[in-house]
């Protein structure tokens, strides 16, 4: 049995909802998982795991830099054993943008970053204006008016894809 860390960085939720369901899969599967917040995770001994996740969302075209500090300081480490790295953004709700490949988001992070994580994904995100302050509500119906997203102020659109999510569970499991 395999004991793996889940790492993560989320704004309004989402990113630690899919962690929460990645951490059922793979423990349906017979793995120890154990879950932190980027903020948790910081001063962790990776030595104790033998898989490390990170999941990390994104806001106005950025991640936390929690996440970079994060996959810099532990880069060693991570390159040692098996692991993954997802991002979570509204932008990967269109099919072009949607693949690690295609995605600016963690396109960027990988630019930024010294680790080189073995395995990568891209999740569509939520969004729940009704969630936002003024002005993230305000800047986030901006940015959807310019990428054709909806602008309704009381548009509330979940574009994960639960199903994605399950099968990248199963592959954490077998990596």
């Amino acid at each position: 049995m395999a004991h793996i860390l889940i790492v993560y960085s989320t704004t309004d939720g989402q990113t630690r909802k899919i962690c929460e369901r990645l951490r059922e899969v793979v423990e349906a599967e017979g793995q120890q998982v154990t879950l932190l917040s980027i903020g948790e995770a910081g001063g962790a001994d990776l030595s104790a795991f033998d898989k490390v996740v990170v999941g990390a969302s994104i806001r106005y075209g950025k991640h936390s830099p929690q996440v970079l500090e994060f996959a810099d300081v532990h880069a060693r480490a991570l390159d040692t054993k098996p692991n993954a790295f997802f991002t979570v953004n509204i932008v990967a709700r269109k099919p072009q943008k949607n693949r690690p490949e295609t995605n600016p988001y963690l396109q960027k992070f990988l630019r930024r970053t010294r680790w080189r994580p073995k395995e990568l994904e891209v999740f569509a995100g939520r969004l729940d204006y009704p969630r936002y302050g003024f002005f993230d509500r305000l800047m986030i119906r901006f940015i959807m008016w310019m990428t054709d997203g909806p602008t309704d102020p009381s548009t509330v659109v979940e574009y994960t894809d639960w199903r994605q999510v399950e099968a990248f569970g199963l592959h954490i499991s077998r990596m």
